[in-house]
């Protein structure tokens, strides 16, 4: 282990979200002492959920433009995802039954926390909180796509489970909290 004493901090944006440089000093459990400067991004913790119809063997994800995406050569900037958000001063589970019904238009009654990560730690401080929970078509009170005044424009997928397991395969599915859904109800056999 080694300790960990911050010399400096400087706000570089304060825009959209917090992209600060860090300054700090490390010394190592052998006496080595080193000094870094580190850019970390702040864009606050968020949650995300799979949503999974055992009876039918379906998953609700969803479909939106992703500008980091685009910028990095994915040439229509869309992604696949699960529905996910920030937590807005919400504890997570608050946050995820908010965010998919804003998303997908499903109110559900039953979430399952089953792991949380941080997703891009080696520059971006977000913790994310991953939750399961099924889904029937009662369930269902909107059309959902987001909320208008954030302009968002996300499109409500309902695929067949190993149809959106093959789209991993095939490079389709390219999230990576949306892989690690996917994947723990295969290993979970949730589906």
């Amino acid at each position: 282990m080694s300790s960990i004493d911050i010399l400096k901090t400087e706000v570089l944006s304060n825009n959209w979200y917090t992209l600060r440089k860090v300054t700090y000093k490390q010394t190592y459990a052998d006496g080595t002492v080193i000094e870094q400067s580190r850019e970390a991004y702040d864009r606050g913790n968020g949650a995300t959920i799979l949503l999974y119809n055992k009876t039918a063997g379906t998953v609700i994800l969803t479909g939106q433009f992703r500008l980091p995406t685009y910028l990095n050569g994915n040439d229509s900037g869309y992604l696949i995802e699960t529905c996910a958000g920030l937590l807005d001063r919400d504890n997570p589970e608050e946050c995820i039954r908010r965010e998919t019904e804003e998303e997908t238009g499903y109110k559900i009654s039953k979430v399952e926390k089953i792991f949380e990560a941080y997703m891009s730690p080696g520059s971006v401080t977000e913790m994310l909180y991953f939750f399961v929970a099924e889904y029937t078509k009662d369930m269902k009170v909107s059309e959902g796509g987001g909320v208008e005044e954030e302009q968002e424009n996300i499109q409500v997928l309902e695929l067949d489970y190993q149809k959106a397991l093959e789209m991993v395969s095939t490079c389709e599915i390219k999230d990576a909290k949306t892989i690690m859904l996917l994947q723990y109800a295969q290993i979970h056999q949730l589906l």
